[in-house]
């Protein structure tokens, strides 16, 4: 009597399965940073680096000039910096790096947006229980450790 299995399972009872295959390396998941300390260093050293540029190369010297370029220079280098490295000066310093939620690279919209509501700095002062800024949530991204 020729009898075909049933269910998946050969005639001897164990279960059909596919080849074993090697298992796949892991993938490097990044380590999200949940303390805001590192980001708020971070963000220290990158205003205080674009108020020197913007009070001793753009205003030269003149104070009020220099507030008025503080702002604008901020959003222009953090862009920069972030659609090319993913990363800023002062973020280097403290190892961080801006990413999407996949762990890739942030789009440039995604940088321009992020960037944008930060300067309003409300976003940014609202987090959750992870500490991702409102900015980071509106946009995919997340703040890593390098």
């Amino acid at each position: 009597m020729d009898r075909r299995p049933e269910g998946g399972r050969r005639e001897d009872g164990r279960r059909l399965r596919p080849p074993r295959r090697a298992p796949r390396p892991a993938a490097r998941r990044p380590r999200l940073d949940r303390r805001p300390g590192r980001r708020i260093g971070a963000l220290f050293v990158d205003g205080w680096l674009v108020s020197l540029v913007a009070y001793g190369l753009i205003s030269g010297g003149d104070q009020g000039a220099a507030n008025l370029w503080t702002t604008p220079l901020c959003y222009a280098v953090t862009v920069l910096f972030l659609a090319t490295t993913g990363t800023t000066i002062g973020k280097r310093l403290f190892g961080l790096r801006v990413v999407r939620l996949d762990g890739r690279r942030a789009t440039i919209p995604q940088v321009l947006l992020r960037t944008l509501l930060l300067c309003l700095v409300i976003p940014a002062a609202v987090w959750d229980r992870d500490t991702r800024g409102l900015h980071d949530k509106a946009v995919g991204t997340v703040e890593v450790r390098i």
